[in-house]
């Protein structure tokens, strides 16, 4: 497998293979940090999908500096995710495409699925900033410990105590949840 070191410099040489393959290596835990943040199928797709399309066309200005590509994703995605709240009204409509989709799912699993997330959501909120972005950044972006440090500009430890301190917070939480 090549080295996404290799990969980004191709892709910024305008090498579209090398993009496409940063692209499936990154897609998931993009769109599941956006959906985590808006709680809606359509606007995640749509965000993630503006995420690429903004990462295809700054990709011949990305230098590369000992971060993992997905750091600069993810701060993409984060600025698209504050763009879309600062301009999303607040009246909420579903668009015909969601209510198609949501339609052909099974009700249940999909009541249960957007519960979940909504719990979890919830919980995500009640930590502190800067918990809440570890917490996001390692269990839903799926980071590793030094990603996340790297990403946020933070030191190993204080990210592993950000994220013992949001596990802690949100397994209470979520158990006071399932037991009220």
């Amino acid at each position: 497998m090549l080295s996404e070191e290799y990969l980004v410099q191709q892709a910024v040489n305008g090498d579209q293979a090398a993009f496409t393959q940063l692209y499936n290596q990154n897609f998931d835990r993009i769109h599941r940090y956006i959906y985590v943040k808006v709680r809606s199928q359509a606007e995640a797709e749509d965000l993630t999908r503006d995420v690429f399309i903004k990462a295809l066309e700054s990709i011949g200005t990305y230098k590369w500096r000992d971060l993992p590509f997905a750091a600069w994703l993810f701060k993409i995605a984060h600025n698209r995710v504050i763009d879309h709240v600062r301009k999303q009204s607040k009246e909420k409509r579903a668009s015909l495409d969601e209510a198609y989709a949501k339609s052909v799912e099974d009700p249940i699993q999909m009541t249960e699925r957007n519960f979940e997330v909504y719990q979890l959501k919830e919980a995500l909120e009640q930590l502190p900033e800067a918990q809440r972005e570890v917490a996001t950044l390692r269990f839903i972006g799926q980071l590793t410990i030094t990603e996340v440090a790297r990403t946020l500009g933070k030191s190993e430890g204080t990210v592993k105590a950000l994220q013992f301190n949001a596990t802690a917070s949100l397994r209470k939480a979520l158990h006071g949840k399932l037991d009220g």
